[in-house]
């Protein structure tokens, strides 16, 4: 079957060793399910792998992909949760020390049929288009959990999302203009800034820069280059959630001072649970929001997203379809 696989390493140039070509096929055991994907969706986290970042080498050649749809063989039509938790493991798979996304352990979603845990299987809404539903699983979940389990912000509360341009980002302010939050954003460049405008965004600043007022939450995904301004744009009491570090997780000025003294709240925030990624599938319905997707590309064509995904000349979301 046609897949994308990880089949060498290298931190200076990670598309090396990306490999699109044949793999065997899975095979069905108890308890996990062959599903034929329809659509999956690049992530940081694909990159990463490819630089050597939380797959080790021992485990290559390994199947890229977090998330996906596809159908079952009795023809359900389905959304892969993306979080495994480990055998024996109850309550919530995001709070499991041995969790594991696909692509790690267990070979990824970028390819023509996965092999899936049953439990891990949602169901697409009907009429919900492949590329939609395959978005959600991981960077829409995330940034979910970040603002509505890990921030606890309610409607009208004001928000600044820091980077816009990448899925979880795009990904909070279209779901936090949906559950009706004032959503500030941060940005680089005068495009990305006039994109997020476009999605509902209430106000666009460059980077770094003085805001009217402090917010009451900050969602952060860039690390090391916003944190000092995450934290001074806080008003008292309030919280910056952080999903990732893309700018890197060592920044110059930790602001303990500042984060004691006002009372600010730091919270870690990875992926989601199943039972969030069905509320936030069925938010996505009733409120009918399209997740933002730059480019759709078959699955034969997927080193040109991850060139796009590098280059960080992505918007939003890049699919792949089979």
């Amino acid at each position: 079957m046609l897949a994308v696989s990880c089949e060498s390493q290298s931190k200076s140039d990670p598309l090396a060793g990306l490999v699109v070509g044949e793999r065997p096929e899975p095979q069905a055991r108890p308890g996990w399910t062959v599903v034929d994907l329809k659509a999956a969706t690049l992530n940081h986290h694909d990159l990463w792998s490819l630089q050597g970042v939380g797959l080790p080498a021992d485990r290559l050649p390994m199947i890229l992909g977090c998330d996906g749809a596809g159908v079952t063989p009795d023809g359900r039509e389905v959304i892969i949760h993306a979080v495994i938790a480990s055998p024996g493991w109850s309550g919530d798979e995001t709070l499991d020390p041995k969790r594991s996304l696909f692509s790690e352990v267990h070979q990824g979603t970028f390819s023509e049929r996965v092999l899936v845990p049953d439990a891990n299987l949602i169901p697409k809404p009907e009429g919900m288009s492949w590329e939609v539903a395959a978005a959600l699983p991981t960077a829409w979940l995330t940034a979910y959990r970040m603002l509505f389990t890990n921030a606890e912000v309610t409607p009208g509360s004001l928000v600044l999302v820091q980077g816009a341009g990448g899925g979880v980002a795009t990904a909070c302010i279209q779901l936090g203009v949906a559950a009706g939050l004032r959503v500030w954003v941060t940005s680089r460049t005068e495009e990305r800034r006039r994109q997020a405008l476009a999605l509902g965004a209430e106000a666009a600043f460059e980077s770094g820069a003085r805001l009217p007022e402090k917010v009451d939450a900050v969602m952060e995904t860039v690390g090391a280059a916003t944190w000092s301004h995450s934290v001074n744009v806080l008003r008292p009491g309030g919280a910056i959630v952080i999903s990732g570090a893309t700018s890197g997780d060592a920044p110059p000025k930790t602001e303990l001072t500042k984060i004691f003294f006002r009372q600010l709240k730091v919270i870690g925030s990875t992926m989601g649970n199943r039972h969030e990624l069905e509320r936030l599938t069925k938010l996505v319905v009733t409120r009918n929001i399209q997740p933002q997707i730059e480019t759709v590309l078959p699955m034969s064509q997927a080193r040109r997203g991850f060139e796009l995904l590098a280059k960080g000349d992505v918007f939003g979301k890049v699919a792949f379809t089979v």
